[in-house]
């Protein structure tokens, strides 16, 4: 688009004999309109001349944390804060287990811990590397973290091998790159509330009316609009997750907390994801101390709590994308389309919280998309729950297209 600045790659080359094609993947990247800036490991200069990459990018080659010329820069946190997109490729099995645990010993694997953003990874190795449960570990790890791999082709692996472990077509990474740069501004300027994790209701001091909830789904929905650009505000049940980098937080406890944040929030929000399990009633009373046990039975009178989504709904202002989830037990799809038209929300998520692999304190989901038409059902295979917000907020974004061209 005219008059906005070109994408920022930072190339992160590794120490495997496809590191070689560097050079290529940087002209290319630059081709296509990208401004790059290129990392690489020690390993990896056995492999690539770092002047070659300097003269294709237009920018000197960042090869240690501490260079001789030592300023008030920090390197891999001025990189990290420089670039759009982050690719990493060729990516050894080394760099995937480092990238993967959080291992920072050299400049490319602290500026990937200091990176907010999208990033793309496109492994290198000899197949039984690949093929290792160890690597694959790793892989699943990142991919959860919403982290794009490119996988490896298969064929002749310069160790005389036949399998899956050669460098991916460049094409295709600079695609998944730029494609990667792009969607690390496309919420900038927006504000998404988003809400996640169960809420606890007290019958006293000890005991609670609660759910299973895990707020897995919620935190991956506001991680992935702050690697967009966005400003986000989550507001959260009781979890034991970490505060997603750069997301400003508030924990709650009941659902009219959680009601009193959201409405009170919703007036600066252009998009509202209401992933909590919000607890659909409390007790009437709840007793200020400890109820004693009596080992016989007794009643607790439930009230209905306050229905958040309807509220936030009701209370809208033109342009607003409002997204509801629904833990269903059986019947996931048909409930949520019903849900949808009765809440009034433009999207909602849906998924059957029976089904391995897709209830509560899993790291993955099978979903059904529902809306913004009333007979829009799209059925999502199952897959980690960062994807399921990557792919959520990418039509949360067709939304709010739709509503500016209105």
């Amino acid at each position: 688009m005219s008059g906005e600045r070109a994408p920022r790659v930072l190339l992160g080359v590794t120490g495997g004999i496809a590191a070689y094609k560097a050079p290529e993947l940087v002209r290319m990247l630059v081709k296509a309109g990208a401004e790059v800036r290129v990392v690489v490991t020690g390993r990896a200069e056995a492999f690539v001349a770092p002047q070659a990459l300097a003269v294709v990018s237009g920018h000197p080659v960042h090869r240690t944390e501490f260079p001789r010329e030592a300023g008030p820069e920090i390197p891999h946190v001025e990189l990290a804060e420089w670039a759009d997109a982050f690719v990493v490729a060729p990516a050894t099995g080394n760099t995937l287990a480092k990238l993967a645990r959080g291992i920072a010993d050299d400049l490319l694997s602290s500026a990937w811990l200091a990176f907010p953003g999208p990033g793309v990874v496109a492994p290198a190795m000899n197949p039984r590397m690949w093929d290792h449960p160890a690597t694959r570990e790793n892989v699943a790890l990142l991919e959860a973290r919403g982290v794009e791999i490119v996988p490896p082709g298969e064929g002749f692996v310069a160790c005389g091998d036949t399998g899956p472990g050669r460098l991916a077509d460049l094409d295709l990474v600079v695609e998944r790159v730029l494609l990667a740069a792009r969607r690390s501004r496309s919420l900038a300027g927006r504000t998404v509330l988003v809400t996640a994790g169960p809420t606890r209701e007290p019958i006293d001091p000890v005991r609670f009316v609660g759910n299973r909830s895990s707020g897995k789904m919620g935190f991956a929905v506001a991680a992935a609009a702050r690697a967009r650009g966005a400003r986000v505000f989550l507001v959260h049940g009781p979890v034991c997750l970490p505060r997603p980098f750069g997301v400003e937080a508030v924990r709650v406890e009941t659902a009219r907390e959680m009601e009193r944040e959201v409405l009170g929030r919703l007036g600066e929000a252009d998009v509202l994801v209401m992933a909590a399990a919000v607890a659909d009633h409390r007790p009437a009373t709840a007793a200020a101390g400890k109820l004693p046990r009596k080992g016989e039975r007794f009643a607790l009178e439930l009230v209905p709590n306050p229905d958040i989504l309807a509220e936030a709904v009701a209370a809208r202002r033109p342009g607003q994308v409002i997204v509801g989830f629904a833990a269903e037990t059986g019947d996931a799809a048909r409930k949520g389309a019903e849900k949808r038209r009765r809440k009034g929300a433009d999207l909602l998520v849906a998924n059957d919280v029976t089904e391995p692999g897709s209830g509560f304190g899993t790291d993955t989901n099978h979903a059904w998309l529902v809306g913004p038409g009333d007979d829009e059902v799209e059925e999502w295979p199952r897959m980690s729950k960062r994807r399921v917000a990557e792919r959520l907020l990418d039509r949360v974004e067709a939304l709010l297209r739709r509503s500016e061209g209105a």
